[in-house]
């Protein structure tokens, strides 16, 4: 269940928001709950949601885009059609999350975790997926450039690195 405090202060807008964030350490420490909100359609532009519970929440067609979500908790998380281009996604959580529709492009998703999310027809044009893990997570549909035909390519570990078979050359 989400902190009434913290659903509150979200709701006086992202710049009161920012700088409670910011004036705030100790709030930094006990990083905002906001577990199983209902965030739909919620302008929540360029906010500063690193390290923040987002568990369960509903964040279907919100406007996330260049928001800090870094080590942010978005596990089961609803993120179908959501808006994250540019957001910062470094380290986070998303196990299970539905991202279906989902626009990544340009998104900072170096060391998220995407186990059995669903990506499917999620934008990742530009998006920076170095060490993402991605365990069963659903590409199908999903456009990257780059990829064969604009697909995405699943990795199965932290390092996505190319690995050379037993016993090939240096």
């Amino acid at each position: 269940m989400a902190n009434p405090k913290h659903l509150a202060m979200l709701a006086s807008g992202k710049n009161l928001w920012n700088k409670w964030r910011r004036e705030f350490p100790d709030v930094q420490a006990l990083e905002p709950d906001l577990h199983g909100a209902d965030l739909r359609n919620v302008n929540l532009h360029g906010i500063d949601l690193h390290g923040a519970d987002l568990t369960e929440t509903n964040l279907q067609g919100a406007d996330l885009s260049y928001a800090n979500l870094i080590e942010a908790d978005l596990r089961n998380a609803r993120l179908s059609g959501v808006d994250l281009s540019d957001a910062n996604l470094y380290k986070a959580r998303l196990h299970w999350a539905d991202l279906h529709n989902a626009n990544l492009c340009h998104t900072n998703l170096v060391r998220a975790d995407f186990s059995n999310a669903d990506l499917r027809g999620a934008d990742l044009s530009g998006a920076d997926m170095n060490r993402t893990i991605t365990d069963n997570a659903k590409f199908d549909e999903s456009y990257q450039p780059g990829g064969e035909h604009g697909k995405v390519a699943p990795q199965k570990s932290q390092d996505t690195r190319e690995k050379k078979p037993v016993g090939a050359g240096a």
